[in-house]
């Protein structure tokens, strides 16, 4: 039975589901990455769980510890996913190479496998529309010193000709010269100044700008093809202002987002903190409210994981599509 339950596939599930009782539910098996990827999924697919059908969010082996898109997609399983499996795993960069590795073509031309056709989880749960409810939620305080939805989208406008560049690396073979790691490395930034966000903005203007002429002159070849390909990337729906959605996620969570709102939450902490001390009658009423407000923060990271909003984005309908139009086969 063991041996058996290790080369399971969609067939041995259907074929499974076919034994239970008449009206229950057929059991849907996906397979995701990591033990992080998990409840994501599972949130996902919730809502997409019927009467008839229901899904079970796990692991690609039970025997091992191996994890990552390769364990999901390539060996035997890739051969064995259907209507009873799925494999449901990050993009990274397969979306935007369309085809040209053999993992990205079993993204693309697989109907079983359905990605998060932004970079990876991490970059939805830094959705920019959501910042500034991720704040709040961390520090209690709804005061918002310059709009964060604002200045993330202003970065990723800046980035954008970088981005085509780097994916044109990709696409040519070049990605050892200029790598994503590299991408990030450019783009990426320490901290701000809080009632300067410019700074920031203009400092990544000039690492931005500094690199594309660096490449300019190292791939002169590049200046035939890089308009054809940002066209393409514009038609595969990607925009300007999203740009920060397909770089790599923990860089973007690590390198530009907490960079953004740890110091603004720090300074709306302080704000609070000192609107208590103002109102308090007396040193009793000061400790108690300062450590109840203590109490109830949480760490920015924390709150950016708890950050559901990214359901309102374009990119994310693309997904919540895909999973619809394979439910809807089950009737």
């Amino acid at each position: 039975m063991d041996r058996l339950k290790n080369h399971l596939n969609s067939r041995y599930i259907e074929a499974a589901n076919a034994l239970r009782p008449n009206g229950a539910k057929k059991r849907i098996v996906a397979y995701v990455e990591s033990y992080e990827d998990i409840f994501f999924w599972r949130s996902v697919l919730d809502e997409f769980e019927t009467e008839g059908i229901y899904f079970e969010v796990m692991l690609p082996s039970r025997t091992t510890l191996e994890k990552g898109k390769k364990s999901v997609l390539m060996n035997q399983l890739g051969d064995q996913l259907g209507s009873c499996m799925i494999a449901c795993v990050d993009a990274d960069y397969d979306y935007l190479l369309q085809g040209l590795t053999e993992t990205s073509r079993r993204i693309l031309n697989n109907p079983y496998v359905f990605h998060t056709y932004v970079y990876a989880i991490e970059n939805y749960l830094c959705y920019s529309g959501g910042l500034h409810e991720a704040m709040v939620m961390a520090t209690l305080n709804d005061h918002e010193p310059f709009s964060l939805e604002h200045f993330v989208e202003e970065f990723s406008t800046i980035i954008w000709p970088l981005f085509v560049w780097n994916v044109w690396c990709y696409r040519f073979g070049f990605y050892h010269r200029f790598s994503l790691m590299d991408f990030c490395n450019v783009v990426c930034y320490r901290d701000i100044v809080v009632s300067h966000p410019e700074r920031t903005l203009q400092w990544v203007r000039n690492q931005v700008n500094r690199r594309i002429a660096q490449l300019q002159r190292s791939f002169p070849q590049g200046k035939k093809t890089l308009k054809l390909l940002q066209n393409e990337l514009l038609q595969l729906g990607l925009l300007p202002e999203e740009t920060y959605l397909y770089m790599q996620g923990h860089k973007l969570m690590e390198g530009v987002v907490l960079p953004l709102l740890e110091p603004i939450c720090t300074q709306l902490r302080r704000e609070r903190e000192n609107e208590i001390q103002h109102l308090a009658l007396h040193s009793t009423q000061l400790q108690n409210e300062i450590a109840s407000y203590r109490h109830s923060q949480i760490p920015v990271e924390v709150a950016l994981r708890k950050n559901t909003n990214f359901r309102r984005s374009a990119v994310f309908q693309r997904l919540r599509n895909d999973l619809r139009d394979f439910v809807q086969k089950f009737g």
